[in-house]
């Protein structure tokens, strides 16, 4: 009996020396690409979770009351900013843990639209190809395609996550190292990639891919910025048209997961091919090497689809 006791006191003494267990650092971005940084960051101790689902728009997402209750609870949360998630800022003056806009972390190379933007055209009628979602002089908030922020993110992460996990803290720095030498390398083999279509012509429907064209020499000829859900006037298809003839061969990129109703009118007839570039990966896995995946097959849409004209 006094064995078994024995045993019993150094099994719960055992415990007490080893002390409680630290709580997993639960993390929260607002949308997939933020969270495919921290998942780098944090493989190996825990899975970041993301706020909206695959499709929705950043822009105008609904928040449900979940979604709500998550925000406030988490541990760490991490969004671009107001330029980007225009739903969050009001639930989030409620809320009293760590939150990050990452657009004002130091050390981003921020981008505005119509500073900078070589999509802006300096006549009257390219001007009116501009996307009107973006004001001119505001934050271009699609800051993650650029691997040079990549970097200053992930490192901010690694930073924040250390401070709130010291146990974990040399797993987060030697994941960041990770990270960058993954991002060094396919940032090599983009630059080798994209080199031989720098100099081609294509057009988008949306101005979200300034930061990654930069980035790779590249230069869209114009936006097509026309609402999915709106049809635009038989003028204003014509004059698309007139400028899609006057470049020849091209391609006019659309986001997943909808396509403007007028592209198929749109290039009709036209040495014209359509295709999706994807700036928010909605399905990439959240693993360690997402952020790669999601940049490196918008590279290869990108390029293959001018390669085959």
């Amino acid at each position: 009996m006094s064995r078994n006791f024995s045993i019993f006191v150094a099994f719960v003494a055992s415990f007490l020396l080893i002390g409680p267990a630290q709580a997993e650092v639960k993390v929260l971005t607002s949308i997939k690409p933020l969270q495919l940084i921290a998942a780098a960051v944090q493989d190996g101790v825990a899975v970041p979770e993301v706020l909206l689902p695959p499709g929705a728009s950043p822009h105008h997402y609904a928040l449900r009351p979940s979604d709500v209750r998550k925000v406030q609870s988490v541990d760490l949360l991490y969004w671009i900013g107001p330029d980007m998630e225009s739903f969050l800022p009001r639930v989030l003056n409620g809320r009293t843990l760590p939150s990050v806009a990452v657009q004002d972390v130091p050390g981003l190379k921020l981008r505005h639209f119509a500073q900078d933007s070589h999509s802006h055209a300096e006549d009257e009628h390219d001007a009116d190809e501009h996307d009107h979602d973006h004001r001119p002089g505001t934050i271009d908030a699609h800051l993650w395609l650029s691997p040079t922020n990549a970097r200053v993110i992930a490192a901010k992460m690694a930073a924040d996550l250390s401070a709130a996990d010291p146990a974990n803290a040399s797993r987060y720095q030697s994941n960041l190292k990770g990270f960058n030498q993954r991002l060094d390398a396919l940032d090599a083999r983009l630059k080798t990639r994209l080199a031989g279509v720098a100099g081609k012509p294509y057009f988008v429907f949306h101005e979200a891919f300034d930061y990654f064209e930069d980035h790779y020499g590249l230069k869209h000829a114009g936006v097509f910025a026309v609402a999915t859900e709106v049809q635009p006037g038989a003028q204003h298809v014509a004059a698309m048209r007139n400028r899609l003839q006057a470049v020849g061969k091209t391609c006019v990129f659309s986001e997943p997961p909808l396509r403007p109703r007028l592209a198929e009118t749109l290039v009709a007839g036209l040495p014209v091919k359509l295709a999706e570039l994807d700036a928010l990966g909605g399905y990439t896995p959240a693993t360690a090497q997402g952020y790669e995946q999601l940049l490196e097959k918008l590279g290869n849409d990108l390029a293959g689809c001018l390669e085959s004209l």
